[in-house]
């Protein structure tokens, strides 16, 4: 059973796998940065200086000045705020992805509409050349 899983593991679809896995973890690290570091506070400034972390619903209906001090209550809140984050997020990974499967399908048709090369003509006196050798041979 160990050898099995050893040839399953060293299989090159499944390393393959793993690294796309990390490199997934490492772009949606970086795409939920720039969403959060850079892309939504601009958009919460122009919205009248929204903090888009900060929107919550406290379900016990206590009004709190920000999610931390409703963590520390204890209250139980819906962070709205933090989801719509997360789906622009998550629209950015899918257009990131779209232009790789795009540009990948791209390069697999023009692969396929590559035909291969006739080779170039023989100069006029190799193919001369060549007759009178077949002809001594005869």
């Amino acid at each position: 059973m160990l050898n099995e899983f050893k040839k399953f593991a060293m299989r090159g679809n499944v390393v393959d796998l793993a690294v796309g896995f990390i490199l997934g973890g490492a772009f949606s690290t970086i795409v939920s940065s720039f969403v959060n570091d850079i892309l939504m506070p601009p958009i919460g400034l122009l919205l009248g200086g929204v903090d888009f972390t900060e929107l919550f619903v406290a379900l016990d209906g206590v009004e709190y000045a920000s999610r931390a001090a409703a963590a520390e209550a204890g209250a139980a809140t819906i962070n709205y705020g933090v989801f719509i984050n997360a789906v622009v997020s998550f629209i950015i990974v899918a257009f990131a992805l779209f232009l790789l499967i795009k540009g990948m399908n791209r390069m697999q048709e023009a692969k396929k509409d590559e035909t291969p090369a006739a080779p170039p003509a023989k100069p006029r006196n190799e193919e001369l050349l060549e007759e009178i050798r077949d002809l001594l041979k005869k």
